[in-house]
């Protein structure tokens, strides 16, 4: 089938060229040249494990395709999906202004009968009004039917979470459109769960927000055990035998970042506000993941006298290792507030880097200064105090010894739990962590 996809970030890219890779034609479109071109060589612009090496395969292959020109993509595709940013807004609801572009274009671009898929995370209601606002611009006389298609992919394992994804989501409205989405998703061999676009809209925001309040529950839980001298490793493994509650997003650490969890989460909120409605477990997962970000900073501030003049080692920029993505990571939110207090951040992440230079140039930034290291032991080499936010193997596989080693005063507050007590303070480091 000929497919055209609007966008090429996380979602639209990798769709693009798991679509391809299943056998279907792809042109992928993005309005800018130079992004496209990088793609045409076979470069992917994200930081996705196998995603490269899929689009060098496709692109050889003659099945996948890049273009900034939008009406020859548009014109006589079988189907185009939209998986463009839908960014939070001041207040938490969500930008659908790139939806609209995009909506604009495919109405006065078609020129067939053809099926208009949504993966984008849209509010709950959201397809009708594209529906609308594309038959509202239509040039020619042509039948759109527009479905919902939401992604379920996780940065770090974006291509595998779609080629092997648990189920496909597919909302629609007439049986047409409902045969159209059954037959690109066949060659996937997957479930399929068919349903109303509403309900396929509300599934997203529904899942999300129950795997980000798991988090925030953890992290809860982990802050009570601090206080009572419970551990909350022992814990969380106590849970995970019960079916009911399953083994995963069980980690405590210092909450959730990336693209997805914090903007749905305030989302929906936003949305049940328009409807007269307080979600009252979404108000308070947002409320304890915006202070847990922080806890280390402020355990640190109480431990040190000042950061100001002090070298502080950073250990993972990333919100979660796997992705070259800093959207909403905890890191931020603490350099933030280190830079603030004066101290001499050497900061190291394997993908992370080029992004972070653009949010901390690496220049006296107020009273402090930013600086990117090669390796976590040119980092950690007489520092003050570490903090450790992004769970990469090549911080993993930094040893108690080598903490007490290099620093000059082994103190190590980690936000992801990767060392046992036990071990830090037999190797005589000072070793804060979350819920323990």
């Amino acid at each position: 089938m000929k497919i055209a996809v609007a966008g090429t970030g996380y979602v639209g890219l990798v769709a693009g060229v798991c679509f391809a890779e299943v056998g279907h034609t792809v042109t992928c479109v993005d309005i800018d040249e130079k992004k496209v071109k990088i793609m045409e060589s076979g470069v992917s612009p994200i930081y996705e494990e196998g995603l490269e090496e899929l689009m060098q395969k496709n692109n050889a292959t003659g099945r996948l395709h890049y273009t900034t020109d939008y009406q020859s993509a548009y014109k006589d595709a079988d189907a185009i999906f939209i998986g463009v940013g839908t960014p939070e807004m001041p207040d938490g609801s969500a930008n659908l202004s790139y939806i609209a572009t995009v909506c604009r274009q495919i109405a006065e671009s078609v020129e067939k009968d053809c099926l208009v898929v949504v993966k984008s995370t849209v509010p709950i209601g959201t397809n009708d009004k594209v529906e609308q606002f594309i038959q509202d611009f239509l040039t020619h006389d042509v039948k759109i039917e527009v479905a919902s298609n939401p992604e379920f992919l996780a940065q770090g394992t974006a291509v595998r979470d779609t080629l092997h994804a648990a189920r496909i989501i597919i909302g629609t409205e007439s049986e047409e459109a409902e045969a159209k989405l059954m037959e690109i998703y066949e060659p996937f061999h997957l479930p399929i769960v068919s349903v109303k676009r509403r309900s396929a809209e509300m599934i997203k925001y529904a899942c999300n927000d129950f795997l980000a309040l798991k988090i925030s529950y953890m992290n809860d839980i982990a802050n009570l055990c601090e206080l009572a001298g419970a551990d909350i490793e022992d814990v969380a493994k106590g849970m995970s035998y019960d079916a009911r509650i399953g083994a995963k997003f069980l980690n405590a650490g210092i909450g959730f970042g990336g693209s997805c969890f914090p903007k749905d989460t305030k989302a929906l909120r936003f949305q049940a506000k328009q409807f007269g409605y307080e979600l009252k477990t979404v108000d308070a997962c947002v409320e304890v993941n915006t202070k847990q970000k922080t806890r280390l900073f402020e355990k640190a501030k109480k431990r040190m006298i000042t950061f100001d003049g002090l070298k502080v080692a950073v250990l993972g920029l990333t919100f979660k290792a796997g992705t070259d993505d800093l959207r909403e990571a905890p890191s931020s939110e603490n350099i933030k507030l280190l830079l603030e207090q004066g101290a001499h951040i050497y900061a190291y992440d394997p993908a992370g880097v080029p992004r972070a230079k653009m949010q901390f140039p690496e220049d006296p930034i107020g009273k402090g200064e930013m600086h990117y290291v090669e390796s976590p032991m040119e980092a950690l080499d007489q520092a003050a105090v570490c903090f450790v936010f992004t769970e990469w193997e090549e911080i993993k596989a930094v040893s108690p010894a080598d903490y007490k080693k290099q620093m000059r005063i082994p103190l190590v507050y980690d936000g992801r739990n990767l060392y046992a007590l036990e071990d830090m303070k037999a190797a005589g480091v000072e070793y804060y962590s979350i819920g323990r």
